[in-house]
C-alpha cells in the first residue's frame, strides 16, 4: 500500500553528507600513491573516556533516514576526527558522487563516505564516538576492519548500531523499537532478545559479527517505519530511536529537539491519506492492532540507565 507521497516529506530525500573534494585536486586518501582507507583529519578535543561508539549507514537498513537521522541530530555538537575514503568501497555507478558549485566558485564534488566524529560529554563518566554515512557496495570485510580500527584507537567499551525497518504499524503512533545484543548478561539486564534473524544482511550485520569474534560487545536497536510511508526524512522514527538510547544509556541526544518536525512529519501523512478512505481505514486497524501488544521489547524504567551504566563500569578494564 503507497499513499505516493514518499516520505510525505514535502522535500527530498536527504543526500550522503561528506565534506565535498576540489575538482582536479588530489583526494585525500592520496590516490596517486598507496590508498589508506581511514583518514585521520584531527585529535579528539580531549581523550575519551571508555567510549560508546553509535553507528548508522544510508541503505537496505536505514527505512525512512531513521537511523542516519538519529547520528546527525547526535553530532551536531561533536568534532569530525577522520572519515573512510570513499574510493574502494563504492560502485560510482549505482551511487553517483554529487557536484556543487562553493561559495568561492570552485567546483566540489562531494563523494559518499563515512565520517567518525567524536562527541565529549564532560557531564557524563563516558564519551560517544559517532560514526555514520553511506553504506558501500564493495569490499565489505575490508570496511569493517576500518570501524574496528576506530573502536581500537578509542578503546570502545560498547558498540550500538541504529537500523531501521518496514513494520506494519501506524504513523500515528509511537514507533516501535526492538533491540538485540548476543551478549548473556547485557540482554538480561535490558531485556534484549538474542539475535534470531536469518537471510540476507547488510553492513551492519558484518560489522556485528566481526565485533563478537573481537569480543566488543554490541547492541542492535531498530526503530519500526510504516510500510505505507517509508521514504526519508521520518524524523517521528529517528526521535523514537534517540529517545530509547538516550533512556537506556543515561547519555543525552536532545530527542526533543525533533519534537516539532515529528509532528509536521505526521501532518502531511494525515494530510496525504484524508481522501482515501481505504488507506483511513487501513490506518485504523493498524492502530488497533497496536494498541493491543506491547510496544517495545525493552524496558522503561527510570534506574534502567543507572543499571546499565554499572554494567559498563564492572566491564571496562576487561
Amino acid at each position: 500500500m503507497n499513499t505516493g507521497v514518499p516520505g510525505a516529506s514535502g522535500h527530498p530525500a536527504r543526500p550522503g553528507r561528506p565534506a565535498g573534494e576540489r575538482v582536479g585536486a588530489t583526494g585525500p586518501a592520496g590516490h596517486a600513491g598507496t590508498v589508506e582507507h581511514l583518514i585521520w583529519e584531527a585529535d579528539p578535543p580531549r581523550r575519551l573516556r571508555s567510549p560508546i561508539l553509535v553507528t548508522a549507514w544510508d541503505g537496505w537498513f536505514d527505512v525512512g533516514g531513521a537511523a542516519t537521522g538519529a547520528v546527525e541530530t547526535l553530532r551536531r555538537d561533536a568534532v569530525r576526527v577522520a572519515h573512510i575514503d570513499a574510493d574502494e568501497f563504492f560502485d560510482f555507478h549505482e551511487r553517483r558522487p554529487e557536484v556543487r558549485i562553493a561559495a568561492d566558485g570552485e567546483w566540489v564534488v562531494d563523494w559518499p563516505r563515512s565520517d567518525i566524529h567524536c562527541l565529549p560529554l564532560d557531564d557524563r563518566d563516558r564519551d560517544l564516538v559517532l560514526i555514520d554515512g553511506v553504506e558501500p557496495h564493495l569490499r565489505w570485510r575490508t570496511f569493517v576492519d576500518q570501524i574496528i580500527e576506530v573502536v581500537k584507537r578509542f578503546d570502545v567499551k560498547l558498540v550500538i548500531t541504529l537500523g531501521a525497518m518496514v513494520a506494519e504499524i501506524p504513523h500515528t503512533r509511537p514507533p516501535e523499537i526492538t533491540g538485540s545484543t548476543t551478549d548473556p548478561e547485557l540482554a538480561a539486564l535490558l531485556r534484549l532478545d538474542q539475535p534470531s534473524y536469518q537471510g540476507p544482511t547488510g553492513v551492519v550485520g558484518a560489522l556485528h559479527e566481526r565485533l563478537d569474534q573481537t569480543a566488543v560487545r554490541a547492541v542492535s536497536l531498530r526503530a519500526s517505519v510504516p510500510h505505507y510511508v517509508s521514504g526519508s526524512p521520518n524524523p517521528k522514527a529517528s526521535r523514537a530511536l534517540l529517545e530509547r538510547f538516550e533512556r537506556v544509556t543515561g547519555m543525552p541526544t536532545s530527542w526533543a529537539a525533533l519534537d516539532e518536525e515529528a509532528r509536521d512529519w505526521e501532518r502531511r501523512v494525515d494530510d496525504a491519506m484524508e481522501d482515501d478512505p481505504d488507506i483511513v481505514r487501513y490506518v485504523r486497524r493498524l492502530e488497533a492492532r497496536y494498541d493491543e501488544r506491547t510496544t517495545s521489547s525493552l524496558p522503561t524504567p527510570d534506574d534502567l540507565a543507572a543499571e546499565f551504566e554499572r554494567f559498563l563500569r564492572q566491564h571496562d578494564d576487561q
